[in-house]
């Protein structure tokens, strides 16, 4: 018979980033993987989640938590409340060229309190206190105040995704995001590694940026975020 072939790292790239490269990350429970909250909140399911994980995520994060899940096509269990569902698109840049930016500036755990705020502001995705941890930052500023930035975030075998593109609004369509973006794939590319991405199916824009850059779409995935119930229904995880 043949051989079953491997899943592929990006498939479920949350678990395999904590399987793999940031296994030191890790918390575990069961078959469940997960970041330290003040990390990122995504979760590292297996590929195919029965009633014992999902009760495993409600036993770890506790009732009334929020749940997020990122390119895992497995639902939530149907009684937790859904607090969004955004269809997303997974870009791999085989075809990116790297290039070292002289304005960009590596960020660090000094330059938490600006990212957040630019976050706050800009709205990329999620970004806690400790995300800087995962990878590479980096930022340009204008007149002191940091305007724009990039970094990486998960890391599955092979893959660094970049996330946290963003750019103030004063600062916009000066090209800053695509010249992070090329900065950040400088350091992935020296690890033999191929830069990725995801975005909303409906940011455009983004997508037609990420494009021009060399990226290319590889699948539509899913953004799912749930709440776990203050008290579960019997019978259920």
């Amino acid at each position: 018979m043949p051989t079953a072939q491997p899943p592929h790292p990006l498939d479920n790239p949350v678990r395999a980033a904590l399987t793999g490269p940031h296994a030191h990350f890790a918390e575990r429970r069961g078959r469940l993987l997960r970041y330290p909250a003040d990390v990122t909140t995504f979760l590292g399911l297996p590929d195919d989640p029965g009633a014992e994980d999902w009760a495993d995520v409600a036993a770890l994060l506790g009732p009334g938590a929020d749940v997020l899940t990122a390119a895992l096509t497995a639902p939530h269990p149907a009684h937790w409340p859904v607090t969004f569902d955004v269809d997303g698109v997974q870009l791999v840049g085989e075809d990116v060229t790297a290039a070292a930016d002289p304005e960009a500036v590596r960020l660090g755990p000094a330059d938490v309190p600006e990212m957040l705020d630019l976050v706050r502001r800009t709205r990329p995705g999620p970004f806690f206190a400790r995300t800087v941890e995962l990878g590479t930052y980096l930022g340009i500023r204008r007149g002191g105040t940091l305007v724009a930035m990039a970094g990486e975030r998960f890391h599955p075998p092979g893959f660094t995704e970049i996330s946290a593109v963003c750019t103030d609004d004063a600062h916009r369509g000066q090209g800053l995001a695509g010249r992070l973006v090329r900065a950040v794939a400088v350091g992935i590319r020296e690890r033999g590694e191929t830069p990725f991405l995801h975005a909303a199916a409906d940011n455009t824009g983004a997508i037609r940026l990420y494009e021009s850059l060399g990226f290319r779409h590889r699948r539509a995935v899913s953004f799912r975020g749930s709440r776990i119930p203050e008290q579960v229904p019997a019978g259920c995880p």
